[in-house]
C-alpha cells in the first residue's frame, strides 16, 4: 500500500511538473505574440581566424606528444619558418569566408543568414571564395527558396561558391546546394530528395462521431482545398495535387539553371542518394568532407568562420529550442533518413 501511494505520489508530481512547464511554455508563446512574434532585437557578427584555430589545435598536440626538448626546438623552428612566410608574402592572400546553415522545416536560420551575406558582400572581392557548410533536410518551399535567393547574392556578386555537405542535402536542401558553383559531399552525406510532399490529417468523421459541426467559409474556389477538420472533396484534393505538381517543376527548372548537366528525369523522382551515387549521377561535384577541404585551402588562403549572432530574448531562446525539436520529430517517427 505505501509502495503504491509513493509511486502515486512521485506520478502526480510529475505530472504537475509538466503541467506547469506547458503552462510556462504557453505564457511565453502568447507574450511573444503581443510583443511582435519572432523579432530579434539585432545582433553581432562573430569571425573567427580558423588559420590560427588550426595552428592552436597543432600547436597543443606537439605540446603533448613531444618530449620537451624536441618540442622546443620545433617551436623555434616553426617561429623562424613563420617570420619567413610573413617576409615573402608581399601581397594579400585571397580569402575563405566559412558560413554554417543547419536547416530545420522552417529554415528558422535564413534571418541570420541574410545578415552575414550582407556584411560578406561589403568586403569579399576578386578571388575570395565562399564556402557554406549545409546541413539540411529540407522543409517549407517558400523559406528554402529565400535561402537559396541569399546564396544567390553571393554567386551573382562574381565570388566562388562552394557548398560542402558532410550529412544532408535533401529537398528544400538541395534547393540551396545547387546555387553553388561546386558541391562537394562526403561520402554517405544524403543528397537529392527532388520531390513535393503535403501531408495532414482530418478530423471530420471525428467531429460528426462526437455531433460536432465545422463550418468553413472561404471566397475563392480554391481559397482552401484541404482542411483538416470540414469534409475534404476528390476536387480540393485533385488541386492540392495540381499546386503540388507545380511546385515540383519550379523545384526542378530552379535546378536546371543551376546544374545544365543533371538528367532530371532520372533524379527528380523524390528519391535520395548517398555521396558516392550523387557524385555519379551528378548531384555534386566531388567527394569530400568539410574539413579536409579547409585544411587544403589553408596553404594558399586566409580562412575566416562567419557566424551572426542574433539577440534573443528568453522567451525567444526558449521558442526557438522547443520550434527545432518540434522539427526533428517527424523525421524520427517517418523512419527515413531525409525529410521533405
Amino acid at each position: 500500500m505505501l509502495d503504491a501511494l509513493i509511486d502515486y505520489g512521485l506520478f502526480t508530481a510529475k505530472t504537475l511538473t509538466l503541467l506547469a512547464l506547458l503552462g510556462v511554455f504557453v505564457a511565453l508563446v502568447l507574450r511573444a505574440r503581443h510583443q511582435g512574434g519572432h523579432e530579434v532585437d539585432g545582433g553581432r557578427l562573430e569571425i573567427t581566424n580558423l588559420n590560427d584555430r588550426y595552428e592552436d589545435m597543432a600547436d597543443g598536440l606537439k605540446r603533448a606528444t613531444l618530449p620537451p626538448k624536441a618540442y622546443k626546438r620545433w617551436a623555434k623552428a616553426e617561429q623562424k619558418a613563420h617570420k619567413a612566410r610573413a617576409k615573402a608574402e608581399t601581397a594579400e592572400r585571397p580569402r575563405l569566408f566559412v558560413l554554417d546553415f543547419h536547416g530545420d522545416l522552417l529554415a528558422s536560420e535564413v534571418s541570420g543568414l541574410r545578415e552575414t551575406v550582407s556584411a560578406l558582400l561589403q568586403e569579399a572581392g576578386e578571388g575570395d571564395e565562399v564556402l557554406v557548410r549545409l546541413d539540411n533536410a529540407g522543409g517549407a518551399v517558400h523559406e528554402h527558396g529565400l535561402g537559396a535567393s541569399q546564396l544567390l547574392r553571393i554567386r551573382r556578386r562574381g565570388i566562388a561558391l562552394t557548398v560542402a555537405v558532410d550529412r544532408v542535402a535533401a529537398s528544400g536542401g538541395y534547393l540551396m546546394a545547387c546555387v553553388a558553383e561546386r558541391i562537394v559531399a562526403a561520402p554517405f552525406a544524403i543528397i537529392g530528395s527532388i520531390g513535393v510532399v503535403a501531408q495532414l490529417p482530418n478530423f471530420h468523421r471525428w467531429l460528426q462521431h462526437q455531433g460536432i459541426d465545422f463550418e468553413l467559409h472561404t471566397a475563392g474556389d480554391h481559397k482552401r482545398t484541404l482542411t483538416l477538420f470540414g469534409e475534404n472533396t476528390e476536387a480540393g484534393r485533385a488541386k492540392l495535387r495540381e499546386h503540388l505538381e507545380e511546385t515540383h517543376q519550379l523545384f526542378k527548372g530552379f535546378i536546371r539553371e543551376y546544374r545544365k548537366d543533371l538528367d532530371l528525369d532520372k533524379v527528380a523522382t523524390g528519391e535520395y542518394w548517398y555521396g558516392e551515387q550523387a557524385l555519379g549521377l551528378g548531384l555534386v561535384d566531388d567527394l569530400s568532407t568539410s574539413d579536409d577541404y579547409l585544411l587544403a585551402a589553408r596553404a594558399s588562403r586566409d580562412l575566416y568562420r562567419l557566424r551572426w549572432q542574433s539577440k534573443k530574448r528568453p522567451w525567444q531562446r526558449l521558442a526557438s529550442g522547443m520550434r527545432a525539436l518540434l522539427t526533428r520529430l517527424p523525421a524520427a517517427f517517418a523512419g527515413s533518413p531525409a525529410r521533405d
